[in-house]
């Protein structure tokens, strides 16, 4: 178990077991995935994080989940922090300012972590097909959902922190500035754009003290994609037989604790408009995934490519 979990849950007292206690943190498309992990690694670190989706007790998202912001938020309060929730759809200017607006009042002007991780694009890829056969007004509207998102957010939350002269902007991707195209145009596009999203309000940023940055997590074992392989949690194994890259996958959880190790860092503006990886921050600050491994999804991939995935064991990179 790393430093960022807690056996005290609930103290809200600063301290190696909550060092981000008392912060407040704002974490968009926290319904499931990547964005429940990271809200609740902050929650496990004392934050109040308020989580935003579409998905809640009342409706489904266009999704179709079963999994909703209320469930995440009471997630975050029992792992040690406090939760709550508040329906947003990140595309409406509306939504998102009174969201910011409800943080102000209640927080009393304070945001210290900002996590863009709203997607919701898996039902508007289109893979193996090129640019020109593929359909204009989904792909189209998977950059709204994908891109623009994370700009209104920002736009409406960077400001709080701007006017304490602190603060974290964490932007959620798939791959570093170094990946080559990822197979399918607006995909690509997306996630490529969000990385360059996190340079440029970097050097917005950076004279105001707040540091922005790139994240990705490795192949990330989510409730959809345990689906997709037809799987639990307990069971997950059993999809390497389906595809033997998942051996190497992890949980929400590792890409929260990087997250969370982030934003527990005094000096995380190191990381200033760089594109970091879950299976790099590792070795920098010692975290694990759920299981207590520490996946390297990277060292995996990169050794399978020039030796093939029959010539590598991996176990060696867990």
């Amino acid at each position: 178990m790393d430093k960022l979990v807690t056996d005290k849950p609930g103290t809200g007292e600063p301290g190696a077991d909550k060092p981000l206690a008392g912060q407040v943190a704002l974490v968009s498309g926290a319904t499931r995935g990547g964005g429940r992990g990271t809200a609740v690694q902050l929650g496990v670190a004392g934050a109040t994080v308020y989580v935003t989706g579409r998905s809640t007790a009342a409706a489904r998202s266009p999704m179709n989940r079963p999994e909703t912001i209320e469930e995440t938020a009471a997630l975050v309060t029992a792992a040690g922090g406090h939760g709550i929730a508040v329906p947003t759809d990140h595309l409406d200017v509306d939504q998102v300012r009174e969201l910011v607006a409800r943080i102000d009042r209640e927080q009393d002007g304070r945001l210290d972590i900002l996590v863009n991780n709203v997607w919701g694009g898996d039902p508007l890829t289109v893979w193996d097909k090129p640019l020109w056969e593929q359909p204009l007004d989904g792909g189209l509207q998977l950059q709204r959902q994908a891109v623009h998102t994370h700009i209104i957010t920002s736009w409406h939350a960077l400001p709080l922190m701007v006017a304490r002269r602190r603060g974290l902007v964490v932007e959620v991707t798939d791959g570093t500035d170094e990946q080559d195209y990822r197979g399918t145009f607006f995909y690509d596009l997306a996630k490529a754009s969000v990385i360059r999203m996190a340079r440029a309000q970097a050097g917005d940023l950076r004279p105001h003290g707040v540091t922005a940055l790139a994240i990705t997590p490795g192949f990330l074992r989510s409730e959809a994609m345990l689906d997709h392989f037809g799987v639990t949690e307990d069971t997950w194994r059993d999809g390497i037989a389906q595809d033997p890259y998942f051996a190497l996958s992890e949980t929400p959880v590792y890409l929260g604790r990087a997250v969370a190790a982030l934003a527990a860092d005094p000096k995380v503006d190191r990381w200033s408009g760089r594109s970091l990886a879950t299976w790099q921050l590792v070795k920098e600050y010692g975290f694990t995934d759920a299981d207590g491994s520490r996946p390297d999804w990277g060292g995996y991939y990169g050794a399978t490519q020039s030796k093939g995935v029959d010539g590598v064991a991996p176990e060696d990179y867990r």
